[in-house]
């Protein structure tokens, strides 16, 4: 770590990477739920559901390859076996057992719900103590705050073509 990103720190780093490495658990959790629930949805909107999951589980990896940056950037290091995702997860995952496109929809947005706490918590944490992180936080929060607008358009849009 260069020795002026310790010394803008105002916070311990090994807290810092630690809660980076919760995150980094959640997002490699959420890119594979996106992912594989791309694959499986079936029902209303399935074209469209595959298309948005697909693209939300390209943004949850990038999410993970940014935290995974930060967390070397700041000598950590990142969670290095997959059986350690779930030992850190704040979300978790849900398995999409049910294809329907509104089951696995709510199981996303109640994943998006969760992420947005826990980076709208860690920027409370890291305000006026760690910028650079603030900013990947706050990154990473604009987009997570998208995806639950996606979200809830699609089950609003499936919701209408009901009626």
């Amino acid at each position: 770590m260069g020795k002026q990103t310790k010394a803008i720190i105002k916070m311990d780093v090994k807290t810092v990477i630690k809660e980076l490495n919760k995150a980094l658990a959640d997002e490699f959790l959420a890119a594979y739920q996106y992912w594989i629930g791309s694959k499986v949805v079936k029902g209303f909107f399935r074209k469209t559901v595959q298309e948005e999951l697909a693209e939300h589980a390209n943004d949850e990896f990038r999410h993970a390859q940014m935290l995974t940056d930060r967390i070397i950037q700041l000598d950590g290091t990142p969670i290095l076996d997959p059986k350690d995702w779930y030992k850190l997860t704040t979300c978790g995952f849900i398995p999409p057992k049910d294809p329907n496109s509104i089951k696995i929809l709510n199981q996303n947005l109640k994943g998006e719900r969760c992420a947005i706490g826990i980076y709208n918590n860690l920027l409370k944490k890291l305000k006026d103590k760690d910028g650079e992180t603030f900013h990947i936080v706050c990154h990473i929060l604009r987009e997570e705050l998208k995806h639950e607008n996606d979200l809830e358009a699609i089950l609003e849009d499936i919701e209408l073509s009901k009626k």
